[in-house]
């Protein structure tokens, strides 16, 4: 007779177990849109697809979930619009989202949004045309010592990015002024990949993610990496500190929603999300594009984007806009 109320208790407590699981699961109520305030192919959209394909065929989920680009200002556009949504409406974000601000080309902060978390990091690297007569990082920046204004360097989609702030960092350390570099802007990858094959531009500057399907289709050569070490994956490109410049630089992707979010839609993504990363296909996905796994949940990703705000303020004491 004693096992019969331990028993009943013990399917009680499985039962409330299950309704707050369903709870949780209920947090998303209508189909969900991730915002890529970038075009199809950038870093931004390929990281908003990679999370729809896996949340979605893992079933992390039980709603639809949609990617919309919206291009424009260096992702203000994207990021003003989630601004204004009260639920269920996420967008990518970089470091863009903090040097926008401090560059005095955004009103908009970090602080504006709901961190949901951090993703992934890769590496920055310096493309030339396959013609190109540069044939090494090395060559490059000494050429720049002499005359700064020598190359003309495409950049995308916005000056104050870590596609510039990488390369602006490796030339002061062979003492070239930033402001005596000769940048040039472009909406997407695309765009600055088609001025360079048309002799345009000279050099350019972009994320590992983004050249490496022009280094693979043979359009582009990759002169040097910001790794610590040559990668396995393209032993045949040097680091900066082979080319005589110590520099280690990640450039980091993550997502966020809109502000005032409840506890319990972040403590739902926080859930989804850490569910998503531990996939193999989320394994895979970072394979793919040669990304490294940087997950942050919500509240680690409040306190790093706090510290990135910080630490930028410092790197950028020096004016990057020409």
């Amino acid at each position: 007779m004693k096992k019969i109320p331990y028993f009943i208790f013990t399917l009680f407590v499985i039962f409330c177990i299950g309704c707050s699981q369903n709870e949780k699961q209920e947090t998303v109520t209508k189909d969900v849109t991730i915002i890529a305030p970038s075009s199809e192919g950038g870093g931004w959209d390929l990281t908003a697809r990679a999370l729809k394909d896996i949340l979605m065929s893992e079933e992390l989920i039980n709603k639809n979930i949609r990617v919309v680009n919206k291009i424009g200002a260096g992702g203000e556009l994207g990021w003003k619009y989630v601004m204004q949504q009260e639920d269920n409406v996420l967008a990518m974000n970089s470091s863009l989202l903090i040097t926008n601000h401090l560059l005095g080309q955004s009103s908009i902060t970090y602080n504006d949004f709901t961190p949901i978390a951090t993703l992934a990091t890769e590496w920055e690297v310096v493309i030339v045309s396959k013609d190109s007569s540069i044939s090494s990082a090395k060559s490059l920046m000494n050429s720049l010592k002499k005359t700064p204004s020598a190359y003309k360097i495409g950049v995308s989609p916005r000056l104050g990015n870590d596609d510039q702030l990488s390369f602006v960092l490796a030339s002061k350390q062979v003492d070239i002024q930033p402001e005596e570099l000769d940048f040039y802007v472009y909406e997407n990858s695309d765009q600055v990949v088609s001025a360079l094959v048309k002799n345009q531009i000279d050099v350019a500057t972009m994320s590992l993610s983004e050249a490496k399907k022009y280094y693979d289709s043979n359009q582009v050569k990759l002169l040097v990496i910001s790794a610590d070490k040559r990668l396995k994956e393209l032993p045949e490109i040097p680091t900066w500190s082979e080319e005589g410049i110590e520099l280690v630089f990640e450039h980091w992707r993550g997502i966020m929603g809109p502000p005032n979010m409840t506890k319990d839609e972040i403590e739902f993504w926080d859930m989804t999300i850490e569910k998503m990363v531990r996939t193999e296909k989320w394994k895979q996905t970072l394979k793919k594009y040669l990304w490294k796994d940087f997950y942050k949940n919500s509240s680690e990703t409040s306190k790093y984007l706090e510290e990135q705000s910080k630490m930028y303020e410092v790197l950028m004491g020096v004016d990057m806009e020409n």
